[in-house]
């Protein structure tokens, strides 16, 4: 499996013959460079580069191209080099694009001899930089690993040398400039294409058997002679025709003309009945951006079949984009703070630098150095969200009502579906260094888990609610929103909602579902309720569950509802003895592969009592919560992504006017 690495992560590497292959999208300079311990040039000696392509273990290109392959022998490595770094530099020459801001992210993999993918890495971020460390292998305890690095240098390759301590790095670098012009130079171009002429072969003309009749003579025709394929008279052939060459076109018939042959109309070889599917109209295109600014975003150039599926491919693209950004800059801020201090660790493990100046001199050095790194790797990061956030400010506005938020004026123009959407949106995501960008969090559907909307924190992160009343009503709130949002995405009557509020705490928050009508009842209330509720849903799961297990989903009784079925449970435990917590727990984890899913608003301090028993119901729910939450992580790269709610403004009537439009399609329906 590849390991895609972002800046700054490393990864082992468990074969000592590889290739590193480098992918781009104009001609670029390939090179390495050997280091020791501290990752010092001892010399040009250990420069390999496209005049002196060959070193011990060690091979590059030998001169500028797209596609490069690096040959590396870790086992042939001298006992004193422990880093190899990886170097990628654009050629310069007249008409070549002069940073790496203008070109395609070069794509750099270290593979095995055959052909296997180990580690992967886009050299992404770059902008007025000429040359780049792309990776660095090195030796950590006789083992090698990969890393990498990406750090560009806007002075090209002598800035790259000079930071790797070389002392003829600018004789060098125009020595590997001067080898790559050579290179262009005795290379050999194209031939031009052939012009049209006579000396274009023609096609000959298909040969006859002796049963075929081939266009009728003249009748002063006189008959051709066979003709020598070396284009001369064939012997006893005097005072005839010179033969004619096979190259060249024409009748055999001397001064006869020769009779059109018929022509028949084509032959339709398609099936009567077969229909192609024609493919999908493509994406909008942005209009091409001024020199030294990024493109203009489009709201849906992602791939899809459809302008929803491409608005769901964008906007999770738009994740990615800001999930790898993030990372990378994070990445940058480790190394910049490890390698500050490396620098003081070398500095101040002699005793003699302690005293005096000298130390206070090599840590405002090493400070000073860590804040340009850090610099660099927020103004790259800013960068990004800047383009992120113009591409939001433009998918935003397009989004359809599933995907959109609910100040959204799609919700204006809302009319029920006659489709189920393929997603639906549950809130938004962001990180803590770009909290102004906003990401919608679309979930699929049908839903795969159950929702826990928990209301039992008792402080939120930005300090606005601190009582515990107040977020039990607002996390009920949410669970409607959501159940509201659920109901307006499905077509009519494919979407139940079924409420369980024994207590009746939950009136006032479920008034707008109420007082629609959408609910397949009232709120159920007290224990009886509560038992009667989940009974019918129990035995609606066991009827589905036996029917498609014995190949007969047609088997269901007469009348017999499949619309999907949402259970809103509000103030668990209250009301709930131990058969119905068992039948709760059968809900969560039998439900949704059947249609019937789960919406619990609980705290589960208030559940302490079953101890271990409950654990399993809340893992088998998605936690949302009610306030802004860093709870969320994504197995891609880890972050901790910060949830926010979809509420509905206040104020707003959006929520009743969408009830009341899908409760008058439910009547039409029944």
């Amino acid at each position: 499996m590849t390991a895609e690495l972002v800046r700054g992560q490393n990864h082992p590497l468990s074969q000592s013959r590889l290739e590193i292959r480098v992918s781009a999208g104009t001609p670029m300079v390939a090179a390495a460079t050997l280091g020791d311990e501290q990752g010092r040039i001892h010399g040009v000696e250990w420069v390999a580069h496209p005049g002196t392509p060959t070193l011990p273990g060690l091979e590059v290109s030998r001169q500028a191209a797209a596609d490069h392959r690096l040959a590396v022998d870790l086992d042939a490595m001298p006992e004193a080099v422990h880093r190899i770094s990886v170097l990628l530099a654009l050629p310069i020459g007249v008409g070549r694009p002069t940073r790496f801001g203008a070109v395609p992210a070069p794509f750099v993999a270290v593979t095995g001899l055959d052909g296997t993918e180990l580690v992967s890495y886009t050299v992404a971020g770059l902008d007025s930089e000429s040359a780049v460390v792309a990776l660095e292998l090195y030796r950590r305890q006789d083992a090698w690993k990969v890393r990498a690095i990406g750090q560009g240098y806007a002075g090209g390759l002598a800035d790259l040398f000079t930071d790797q301590g070389l002392a003829q790095a600018g004789q060098l670098a125009g020595g590997i400039n001067e080898a790559v012009a050579q290179g262009v130079a005795r290379s050999v171009p194209a031939p031009p294409p052939r012009p049209d002429g006579d000396r274009s072969r023609q096609p000959a003309a298909p040969a006859l058997g002796p049963d075929q009749s081939g266009p009728a003579s003249a009748p002063n025709s006189v008959p051709q002679q066979p003709t020598s394929p070396y284009g001369t008279q064939s012997p006893g052939a005097s005072g005839q025709p010179a033969p004619q060459s096979p190259y060249q076109g024409g009748s055999g018939a001397g001064d006869g003309a020769q009779q059109p042959a018929p022509t028949s109309g084509g032959i339709d070889y398609s099936h009567p009945r077969r229909q192609t599917s024609a493919p999908p109209p493509p994406p909008p295109t942005a209009p091409p951006a001024e020199p030294g600014r990024p493109p203009q975003p489009v709201a849906g150039d992602a791939t899809g079949w459809s302008m929803e599926e491409r608005l769901y491919n964008q906007v999770w693209g738009m994740f990615e984009d800001l999930a790898r950004t993030t990372a990378a800059y994070r990445s940058a801020v480790d190394f910049a703070e490890s390698r500050m201090d490396k620098e003081l660790d070398q500095v101040l493990s002699d005793p003699r630098s302690r005293i005096g100046g000298q130390g206070d001199a090599a840590r405002e050095a090493a400070q000073a150095r860590h804040t340009e790194l850090v610099n660099q790797a927020r103004a790259a990061l800013d960068r990004d969200i800047a383009q992120l956030t113009a591409e939001s400010e433009v998918v935003e506005p397009a989004l359809p009502p599933a995907f959109a938020r609910w100040d959204n004026p799609a919700w204006h123009a809302y009319r029920v579906p006659m489709e189920i959407p393929m997603a639906v949106r549950l809130g938004d995501l962001h990180l803590p260094e770009s909290a102004d960008l906003r990401i919608p969090m679309l979930i699929r559907l049908p839903l795969e888990r159950g929702l826990w909307i928990d209301s039992g924190r008792a402080a939120s992160l930005d300090g606005s609610f601190t009582d515990a009343h107040d977020l039990r009503r607002l996390a009920m709130d949410t669970a409607v929103a959501h159940a509201a949002r659920l109901l307006a995405v499905y077509p009519a009557g494919e979407f139940t909602v079924h409420v369980i509020d024994p207590a009746g705490s939950g009136a006032q928050a479920l008034a707008p579902l109420v007082q629609t009508g959408v609910l397949a009842g009232p709120p159920a209330a007290g224990a009886a309720g509560v038992a009667d509720v989940l009974a019918r849903l129990t035995e609606r799961v066991d009827l589905i569950q036996m029917a498609l297990r014995g190949g007969a989903p047609d088997a269901l009784p007469p009348g017999f509802d499949t619309s999907q079925q949402l259970l809103i449970v509000n103030d668990f435990p209250h009301g709930f003895d131990d058969r119905a917590v068992t039948q709760l727990r059968y809900l969560a984890d039998e439900g949704p592969a059947v249609g019937v899913h789960l919406m619990m608003v609980a705290d589960r301090e208030d559940a302490a009592g079953y101890g271990p028993l409950l654990d399993p119901l809340w893992r088998a729910l998605l936690r949302l919560t009610a306030v802004p939450d860093d709870h969320l992580a994504d197995p891609w790269v880890g972050h901790a992504w910060t949830y926010v709610p979809p509420l509905v403004p206040p104020g707003s009537q959006v929520l009743q006017q969408v009830l009341a439009q899908v409760a008058a399609a439910r009547a039409k329906h029944w």
